[in-house]
């Protein structure tokens, strides 16, 4: 992607929150290795390849990490209270910017929903961020800061809030539906890990069998199809086959089965699994 900016629209700048020592982990997050790299430098790489600079965010007690030192820097200015700390110490760096920040332990993130972000980007709003699928709230670290929001953030910062969160709860923003579901899924627990684990695994190519019914097997021309795909859902794996036949489109409440056992759009696939999707059934 072009690293240039039109018109008025202020420059995009690039901040990973690095994170640190985590008690539940028992481990720095951001040294968490994901497809053969550090998730700091995973997530560096996503948002550098999008943005005209990019920096990582660090505490103080940060400044002579190995991990960290690779990377351009901006120092947290505010006794290192959190992520908002990291976010407006950047804006505090290079005022002029808009940020895209990102929170370094989400594995899951893809260039895609980066891609997505930047190209609906609302340079009339203060911020533009993904909604969460899980309460429907702003995801404030995977969103772009706007130079006009720093007034505000600062004001809330001052008056005691420190939870990027609520910030974004009382401003004006746009709000995007998050392209794949699962990608800011981050690592809080080791449980969490070993799930993170399967699924980039699970991204590999694999083998599987399709059936169609109903109005979906009118749509795609066929009953039923073997293809070798990577994605690790049906709702992935939906949006992949949308691609190979054109008038298949995914339908709300639509329901689907992997190996004959009705399952959620969420669940991981396996190589050699059977799915079947049921348009949803009309009527009372």
């Amino acid at each position: 992607m072009p690293r240039t900016h039109l018109g008025s629209m202020a420059p995009l700048y690039g901040l990973v929150l690095a994170g640190g020592q985590s008690t539940r982990m028992g481990r720095d997050k951001a040294a968490l290795e994901f497809d053969g790299l550090s998730a700091l430098e995973r997530a560096f790489s996503l948002v550098d390849a999008r943005c005209e600079q990019s920096f990582i965010s660090v505490s103080r007690a940060q400044g002579d990490d190995p991990l960290r030192n690779g990377f351009p820097r901006i120092e947290d200015r505010h006794g290192s209270v959190g992520p908002a700390d990291g976010i407006l110490s950047a804006q505090l760096s290079h005022p002029h910017a808009a940020w895209l920040v990102v929170a370094c332990d989400l594995p899951l993130l893809d260039a895609a929903t980066l891609d997505a972000l930047v190209a609906r980007r609302g340079t009339e709003r203060t911020v533009t961020a993904f909604r969460s699928t899980e309460d429907g709230l702003p995801e404030p670290l995977c969103a772009i800061y706007e130079p006009a929001s720093h007034a505000r953030l600062e004001a809330f910062f001052a008056g005691g809030m420190n939870c990027p969160r609520k910030m974004l709860m009382r401003l004006d923003i746009g709000l995007l539906e998050q392209p794949r579901l699962g990608a800011l899924d981050n690592v809080n627990a080791p449980a969490d890990l070993e799930h993170m684990h399967f699924a980039t695994h699970n991204r590999r190519l694999k083998t599987l069998d399709i059936e169609y019914f109903a109005l979906f097997r009118e749509r795609a021309g066929t009953d039923r199809e073997t293809v070798r795909l990577g994605a690790s859902t049906p709702e992935e794996l939906f949006e992949l086959l949308s691609e190979r036949h054109a008038g298949l489109e995914p339908l709300r409440n639509m329901k689907v089965a992997v190996n004959d056992e009705m399952v959620a759009m969420t669940t991981l696939l396996r190589d050699g699994d059977t799915v079947l999707f049921f348009p949803p059934v009309s009527g009372g």
